[in-house]
């Protein structure tokens, strides 16, 4: 039954990493494959064919009885509030986001944009997303500048070079951000970084990461010269609504100030996005977008309709993954040293037997990232290894698995929504990008290597 538990999860995990060959949404095998897993674990623990264990290392088997029933109940409990923690985070930074974007607030950010200098506006695009995606996140900022280019630049065969370019930035830029990406969020809500470990240690590494196949990037050919481009019309001023301006500071106001929460009051970062995501909610209901504003037209500007374009596939997507992370973490699969441990902590040591050296393992695991999903990537090794808060290895699992995505189109949620929304063909980024985004993350990693050892 622990093979078949295992078999259900490496089936699942093969379809979520050929949803577009299947033509199968990912979130689909992920819930199924979690159910399973929970089902399976579940009759097979009553049945007494093998044990649990839980957060604090305690076994449970059938045999003890009414406590062993407890225990199980406890422990499934215990993840799915972790988790949940996780999700409402998400649903709110989502939420936020949607609420900008209906007052047209990143309309602000676009018509800053003026330059046709190709290799200007290849940097203008970068340090935005870099940044911008530290605050909202990597894969909605790529949708952003993914709309702004379409704007911008007519032309397609120029246009799929930036954009791609800005997946590189993004991602980097999501990496040193307790908010930029869904890894980093998962990492910082389960106590294993800081908000300010984490930007501390990662934030020379992702600007290097980014920086260095900009540079490098700003030497070719298609980075040239000026670039045709349609210009942005003084219309945009006039279209902009009265709110756009307010709700874009009131909106990034109340994402940045969730770090600040926790710090403060102790408490989990989803209390703090709760409060933030009220507080430009309320703003919202009294805000006017234009003059004259007829109020029957205000649900097109509320929160109601901002949670309706939300992607609620990507948060059962997430839960799908977890909750079998999660069974797999509880699953006793063998001892070591003695003692009992699950799946995920005895798969860690057998990686480590083999490969002793945690930097090579961690790099391998940025790799990998491209090819697998860095949510479920992220979600095994945070059950796998019991480092403290902060310690390197968190700090470079996060850099990792946020970064090494960019190297394969495919290989992270920014790079999906970019093919998705340009076209791109796996194999032309693969050809032109993925070398880039490579040297890019080895700089980083090496970086980051250089301070964990002479610097830290």
């Amino acid at each position: 039954m622990i093979i078949f538990i295992i078999l259900v999860f490496v089936i699942g995990y093969l379809s979520i990493t050929l949803e577009h060959p299947l033509k199968l949404d990912k979130t689909v095998p992920a819930i199924i494959m979690a159910a399973m897993m929970w089902a399976f674990l579940g009759y097979g623990f009553n049945e007494g064919w093998f044990s649990i264990i839980d957060e604090h290392s305690h076994v449970f088997h059938i045999s003890q009885g009414a406590e062993a029933l407890e225990g199980f109940k406890i422990n499934l409990s215990h993840h799915f509030s972790k988790i949940a923690e996780i999700l409402i985070f998400l649903i709110g930074a989502m939420t936020i986001v949607e609420i900008i974007d209906l007052h047209r607030g990143f309309d602000i950010i676009k018509s800053r944009i003026k330059t046709n200098n190709k290799k200007k506006l290849l940097w203008i695009l970068g340090i935005l997303a870099f940044f911008l995606s530290a605050i909202i996140d990597n894969l909605t900022t790529t949708i952003i500048i993914a709309t702004l280019l379409r704007k911008l630049i007519p032309v397609k065969e120029y246009r799929i070079w930036f954009i791609s370019l800005v997946v590189i930035a993004a991602n980097a830029g999501g990496a040193w951000s307790p908010i930029g990406d869904v890894t980093t969020t998962m990492l910082w809500i389960d106590g294993k970084v800081s908000a300010i470990g984490l930007s501390e240690y990662l934030i020379v590494p992702s600007i290097l990461c980014f920086v260095v196949p900009f540079a490098i990037a700003s030497f070719m050919k298609p980075f040239q010269g000026e670039v045709p481009r349609k210009i942005l019309k003084d219309e945009s001023e006039s279209e902009r609504l009265l709110s756009s301006r307010k709700m874009l500071i009131v909106g990034l106001l109340g994402i940045i100030s969730v770090p600040i929460f926790k710090m403060v009051t102790g408490l989990p970062p989803f209390i703090g996005m709760m409060l933030a995501l009220g507080m430009v909610w309320l703003f919202s209901e009294y805000v006017s977008p234009f003059k004259n504003f007829n109020k029957k037209d205000k649900h097109l500007y509320s929160g109601h309709k901002a949670l309706s374009k939300i992607e609620f596939s990507s948060i059962l997507f997430f839960l799908g993954i977890l909750m079998a992370v999660a069974a797999l973490e509880s699953l006793v699969f063998g001892q070591l040293n003695g003692q009992e441990v699950g799946t995920l902590r005895f798969a860690a040591q057998s990686l480590s037997d083999a490969i002793p050296n945690m930097d090579v393992v961690v790099i391998l695991l940025g790799v990998l990232s491209a090819v697998i999903d860095n949510v479920p990537l992220v979600a095994a090794s945070m059950g796998m290894y019991t480092y403290e808060m902060d310690h390197p290895v968190w700090h470079f699992i996060a850099y990792s698995a946020g970064t090494g995505g960019s190297m394969l189109i495919i290989g992270s949620a920014a790079g999906v929504a970019a093919m998705g929304m340009e076209k791109i063909d796996f194999v032309w980024y693969l050809k032109r990008i993925t070398w880039l985004a490579f040297v890019g993350f080895l700089a980083g990693a090496l970086c980051f290597i250089f301070i964990e050892h002479f610097i830290r």
